[in-house]
């Protein structure tokens, strides 16, 4: 049906007949963690499953990790399995606009070497909008065995490879917002500031006001006057605590810039050593 990493609502509606769809429901607020479940049982696109982020899209941190480490791969491919998903099936993802967290769920299906999946462009919004039907009903679901497979080992990137990445000339790019880039304010972490070396590129510059991406032509001038001359794979993509980075992620390839990699443990990881340098004020 698609290879693109963004679907839009009516071909989405289009494919939601054919079995080989599968669609997940990511709605999630930071603030309010059991916010996005209550929302999807309220009304959610019909037979999506729900994925909670703290809970299926991470796991629990141990001490010195950041706020979302990467799940267990063998617990993932067994939470896809329990949502009958299968190897070559299109699952898309969605939340409530922006895609900040569906693009969670879209890198770590590329993680597990997942090649069909996609992003709802303009989100849970964005299908209302269309005037689309709504359902609340729990989809009845066939679970599946979910073999995964690892797509590319050096796709992630760990604190402890960041100063020899940066050594190498690689780029990180932070993708909170500015104020929290330069140390302004923090409303989630305890500290505040940036790891030093970063630059900063909100990941809210790669959608318009309504939450959709901006076009590709517009994205890949701009993320290409990031890397200077640095190729795509160079980019090294963090946040707060590595989900808003999978939105850089994604925009990279909506451009057709694919091979960033991701900075899982990113700045609430970053922090959890106080003889970790921090910077504040704007770009280098």
């Amino acid at each position: 049906m698609t290879t693109n990493p963004l679907i839009d609502a009516r071909e989405l509606a289009r494919a939601l007949g054919h079995a080989d769809c599968v669609v997940v429901d990511c709605r999630f607020t930071l603030t309010d963690p059991p916010a996005g479940r209550a929302a999807y049982e309220r009304g959610h696109i019909p037979g999506a499953r729900y994925a909670h982020l703290d809970d299926d899209l991470a796991r629990r941190p141990s001490a010195g990790e950041g706020r979302h480490p990467l799940p267990d791969r063998n617990k993932l491919a067994a939470t896809l399995g329990a949502w009958g998903i299968g190897r070559d099936d299109l699952v898309v993802a969605y939340d409530e606009g922006s895609g900040a967290i569906a693009a969670r769920l879209w890198w770590l299906l590329g993680w597990l070497g997942h090649a069909r999946r996609a992003v709802l462009d303009g989100g849970f919004a964005a299908w209302q909008e269309a005037g689309l039907p709504v359902g609340q009903a729990q989809p009845k679901v066939a679970a599946r065995r979910y073999e995964a497979r690892e797509a590319d080992a050096g796709s992630v990137v760990t604190t402890q490879d960041i100063a020899a990445a940066q050594s190498a000339g690689d780029l990180l790019v932070d993708a909170r917002a500015a104020p929290r880039y330069r140390g302004e304010q923090e409303p989630i972490d305890p500290k505040a500031g940036h790891v030093p070396g970063a630059r900063n590129r909100p990941f809210s510059a790669n959608v318009t006001p309504t939450g959709r991406f901006r076009p590709p032509a517009e994205l890949k001038a701009e993320l290409e006057q990031l890397l200077g001359e640095r190729r795509p794979e160079q980019l090294v993509a963090m946040c707060g605590s590595g989900v808003t980075a999978c939105h850089l992620l994604l925009a990279m390839e909506v451009a057709g810039l694919p091979g960033g990699r991701l900075y899982a443990g990113s700045w609430s990881e970053w922090i959890r050593d106080p003889g970790r340098p921090i910077k504040t004020g704007g770009d280098p």
